[in-house]
Formats: structure tokens, C-alpha cells, sequence
């Protein structure tokens, strides 16, 4: 298969931002580290405070998982309820699952209150059942998921494939609280209404060290300081030449994406009509959805840009006509990769590092609704004081091991499962 290597996010973003490089020293009462979902979601929180916010970006806004993200507006985690619950117990549990039940809402709420041009489409999800054994997961998530409230529709195969119009779809679950939006729009989005707010945003501008002289809190970046008495380190998957107090421990995952030209027209009622998007089931998880061009987009775990990339890209065609025989000749356009950051159980986490100074990491897959509430929740934490409105208890540090043998793992599994996948004809011998 053949596809120019480039990300659509970044093709497709209608967003603009004015983020120039640090030039000066500054002071602030709040300086944000990393321009993704989380960063830019807490500088547009606190700069709408009225607190003075210096966001520095070593690339560009939205350059790592937030402009590369399937752009799923998810509510919840990968991890069911009474999974959540089992790993924090009841009262922690439950608050996370309420907190991020809402996140949704507060993602759509940013989007039409600041006027935010990322293709936002709200007509839910759908967790699709790869096999039987999957299904019987939905129906188990189903019931969890009514239990805690949560607005859930399971769906039989029938429906599922005609709301999805992809074959071997053996039902799904569909979350009307959820949506799509063009991730790396949102992500720019987000900086450029936090600049309106009056935070200064500076792209280019890569962190050498931090360190807290007893008094504040000292930024190194392209030669200058910032000066602050809060610290959101928002660096999640990307976190990189930072020399400090500490650095995210997780276990990085890539996800690999694709997009095709736009489908055709005589195809758009019958494939994915209503604009929901998709994941599966399947241990190494596929998405595939839609974007407002009628691109198809579709992934799974794995390096593209990796040792097995080859193996990876191969898969792609077979993939795209596994799930849509009609679509298996359209043209791949893009193909792009980028990082997740993953915990042991796939639980989020925030490192209450120093005095004032907090790191949020750890969505697992789930970096839009969760980066958001997150962010936002440290904001107002860094500004008050006051921790209990951040969805999960922080810690004064956190441990993640064999980080590197994990990452393989990953990597591994997703190639072996790739090289594996037969192509559609194999299946209906």
C-alpha cells in the first residue's frame, strides 16, 4: 500500500492560534508545560479567571497526542465502572466515573462558547463488537454502565451493521453522550480562546529545567525564564529534555491512523449515516469514523514509523476492506502515527510534585474528554489551593514499571496481530 506520510489534522485544521516563540523573561501566576487537550484546556481555565498564564509548547499547539488523536469524544475510560471501582473503591471510583460521565458536556460546552471550528459532531459513539466474545463484554458494560447512570443503548448485530455499514460487526454500544471532533482544531482551538482570555501562548519554545527557588517556581525556555507560583506540567506521552523535579512515569503506546479520499457520495446513507464514531472490542482495538469531508479514518495500534511499520501499513488496505469491501480500492491520503501514554491500569494519574505544581498523565487512550476535565480541574486546584475538585486524589509521586518491556509488548502483539490479519477473501472461503 501506498500513502503519503502526513497527518490530516493537520491538513484539515481551520483554527488558528498567535503563538510566538518566548523571547523575554516573564512572570505569571501560572505557567502551563505542553500545548495538547490538558495545557491548553487549564490555560483557557485560568486565564478566564483573571490569573496571568505563560503556556510553553516545545513544537507546535496540538502537536503530539492531541493532534493525532482518533478525535473521539468519549465519556468514561477503557476501564468498565466496576473496574474502576474494584482498582479506587467506592467513593474515588465513583467520583471519576461522574466526573468523566461529564466530559462530553464540557468538551462541547468549550467548543460552542468560544466558537471553536473542529467539525463537532454529537451523535454519540458506538463500541462495536469484534466477535460474539465481544458482544457479551458490551452486554456486561451495558449493565455497568446503566447502573451508574449512564444513558446506554445496546445494539444487535442488525443494527449495528446498518448503522455502521461495515461488515463483521456482531453488535455494538452506543453512548449518545459522546461525538467526534477534528482533535487538533479543538486542541488549537482551546490556546486560541485562552489567548483571547489574555494567557500568552508561546510555540517553539522547549524547556530546559525547571526548579523551585523556595519562593516560585523557574521555567527555562530558549534562553529565558518564567517566573510563576504554579506549575501545570502537561507534557503527558511527550514529555522530553526536561531537566527538573520530575517526569511522568507511563508506558508510551503508538496508535497508527489512516484517511482515504472522501468516500462517494452514493455511499455516504449507508456508510456510517449518522456520524458516529467507532471502536472495537478486538484486543489490539481498531477505530474508524468519518470526518467532515467524508474521509474515512481508520487505525489501530502500532508504530507506523517503527520496525514494523511495514507490516502495520500492509495491514491498513486489508483492514479498510475487512470493514468496507465497497471502499477497499479509494486512495489512502494520509497516514500518521502518535503516542499514548499508558498506565497499569489504565487509570489516570496527577503527581502533586512540589509546592503548587501538578502533573495529569495517563488517559490511556482516552486523552479529549479526560485532558479537558482534567486540565481544567488543575487549573482552579493550582489557583485556590484546594485539591477536591480534581477527579482522582493526587499522589506525591508515582511508579510505573517496566515501562520499556510494556511498550514492547504493545508493539509486538499489535505486530504479530497486523501480520496475521488475513484478507477478506480468506474469510469467506
Amino acid at each position: 500500500m501506498t500513502a503519503a506520510r502526513g497527518i490530516l489534522w493537520q491538513t484539515s485544521c481551520a483554527e488558528h492560534a498567535a503563538t510566538p516563540p518566548l523571547d523575554a523573561d516573564a512572570t505569571a501566576d501560572v505557567v502551563v508545560i505542553g500545548g495538547g487537550f490538558t495545557g491548553s484546556a487549564a490555560a483557557l481555565e485560568a486565564a478566564g479567571s483573571g490569573a496571568s498564564v505563560v503556556l510553553l509548547e516545545a513544537e507546535e499547539i496540538g502537536f503530539g497526542g492531541s493532534g493525532r488523536n482518533v478525535g473521539l469524544v468519549n465519556a468514561g475510560l477503557w476501564v468498565p465502572p466496576d473496574g474502576l471501582i474494584e482498582i479506587m473503591g467506592e467513593e474515588a471510583g465513583t467520583r471519576l466515573i461522574e466526573a468523566l460521565g461529564a466530559a462530553p458536556d464540557a468538551v462541547f460546552d468549550l467548543i460552542a462558547r468560544h466558537d471553536i471550528d473542529c467539525e463537532p459532531v454529537r451523535n454519540g459513539t458506538l463500541h462495536c463488537a469484534h466477535a460474539p466474545s465481544g458482544f457479551k463484554d458490551l452486554q456486561d458494560r451495558f449493565r455497568q454502565g446503566n447502573r451508574h447512570g449512564a444513558p446506554l443503548q445496546l445494539l444487535d448485530a442488525e443494527e449495528a451493521t446498518r448503522r455502521t455499514g461495515a461488515t463483521g460487526v456482531h453488535g455494538a454500544l452506543f453512548d449518545p453522550r459522546a461525538g467526534t471532533v477534528q482533535p487538533r482544531a479543538y486542541a488549537v482551538g482551546l490556546a486560541r480562546a485562552a489567548a483571547e482570555q489574555g494567557a500568552r501562548i508561546h510555540a517553539g519554545s522547549a524547556v530546559s529545567t525547571i526548579r523551585h527557588d523556595g519562593d516560585a517556581w523557574e521555567v527555562v525556555s530558549n534562553g529565558h525564564r518564567v517566573r510563576a507560583g504554579a506549575l501545570l506540567l502537561a507534557t503527558n506521552a511527550y514529555h522530553a529534555g526536561i531537566t527538573g523535579p520530575f517526569a511522568p512515569e507511563m508506558v508510551p503506546v503508538h496508535f497508527s491512523q489512516f484517511a482515504t479520499a472522501p468516500i462517494p457520495e452514493e455511499l455516504r446513507d449507508r456508510i456510517l449515516p449518522g456520524g458516529e464514531g467507532c471502536w472495537d472490542t478486538a484486543l489490539v482495538m481498531n477505530s474508524f469514523r468519518l470526518d467532515a469531508a467524508g474521509r474515512m479514518i481508520f487505525g489501530g495500534i502500532g508504530d507506523l514509523d517503527g520496525p514494523a511499520g511495514v507490516i502495520h501499513d500492509g495491514w491498513a488496505r486489508r483492514k479498510l476492506r475487512a470493514l468496507f469491501p465497497e471502499l477497499g480500492d479509494l486512495p489512502i491520503e494520509h497516514a500518521w502515527q502518535g503516542r499514548i501514554a499508558m498506565t497499569k491500569d489504565h487509570v489516570p494519574k496527577v503527581v502533586e510534585f512540589g509546592p503548587r505544581a501538578l502533573a495529569p498523565f495517563g488517559y490511556s487512550g482516552r486523552g479529549i474528554g479526560p485532558g479537558t476535565v482534567f486540565g481544567r480541574a488543575c487549573a482552579r486546584a493550582l489557583l485556590s489551593g484546594d485539591m477536591a475538585g480534581i477527579p482522582v486524589a493526587p499522589v506525591d509521586h508515582y511508579i510505573e514499571h517496566h515501562k520499556g518491556l510494556r511498550a514492547a509488548w504493545y508493539e509486538f502483539g499489535a505486530a504479530v496481530t497486523h501480520a496475521m490479519t488475513p484478507p477478506p477473501f480468506a474469510r469467506q472461503g
